[in-house]
């Protein structure tokens, strides 16, 4: 790779300069492939909707399959400036997507700082725009809130695992927290990815500090 491809994929297009994309919305089979439900809205009205970036979307998609209280899960582009893109296209870092996660969970199940912090555990939200040797706008660390209460609770979060990490010899953070964009499903054959391909990339690694969430981060943010 060479600097002038270095320079393009750590750089995010305007509106101006990004690709125009589409009308229509990506066709995708509505069912999840692990738990069996819808993918697609609406949600029933007592869940709420998550939604994260933490590098390519296969492995963090099934991190959030797994965890008790999420009912359904989707992989997805978000935060750019192209609508409905294709992957060839957000790859191409003209854009301005980042691959996300849709993360829909029943809040008396789980809460949103336990989903908090399995995001801040299983990246390295310190590397800008990269994830390990994925490179590009596409791989950064973001969390995009629904909601005031969501964005308290992502800001106090982060003010709380800076320190954790600057004591562990990590760098400033660099996760983007932005009120929710819209989010455009990918591609069926990205949905589960690994679950239909077991032996797939996963490029999922976390920092090994743990994040101090607790009590105190939900009562300060007010959620």
């Amino acid at each position: 790779m060479n600097w002038m491809d270095i320079r393009r994929k750590h750089a995010l297009p305007d509106a101006g300069t990004a690709l125009p994309g589409r009308d229509e919305a990506m066709l995708i089979t509505d069912r999840h492939a692990v738990l069996g439900v819808p993918l697609l809205p609406p949600y029933a009205s007592h869940l709420e909707q998550a939604l994260f970036g933490m590098g390519c979307f296969w492995g963090v998609e099934r991190l959030f399959w797994q965890i008790p209280g999420v009912v359904t899960t989707a992989v997805g582009y978000a935060a750019g400036q192209t609508p409905n893109p294709t992957y060839k296209e957000v790859c191409s870092g003209q854009t301005g997507h980042n691959e996300v996660v849709l993360v829909v969970f029943d809040p008396s199940e789980v809460s949103y700082d336990s989903l908090l912090g399995a995001f801040w555990e299983n990246h390295d939200p310190t590397q800008g725009m990269r994830q390990g040797n994925d490179i590009g706008t596409q791989y950064r660390s973001g969390i995009y809130c629904y909601g005031e209460a969501q964005e308290a609770a992502a800001r106090t979060s982060l003010n709380a695992y800076q320190p954790a990490l600057t004591s562990a010899g990590y760098s400033d953070i660099t996760t983007e927290i932005l009120p929710a964009p819209t989010f455009y499903f990918a591609e069926d054959y990205h949905q589960q990815y690994l679950h239909k391909n077991p032996a797939g990339y996963c490029g999922m690694g976390g920092t090994g500090v743990v994040c101090p969430l607790g009590t105190g981060v939900a009562a300060q943010a007010g959620y």
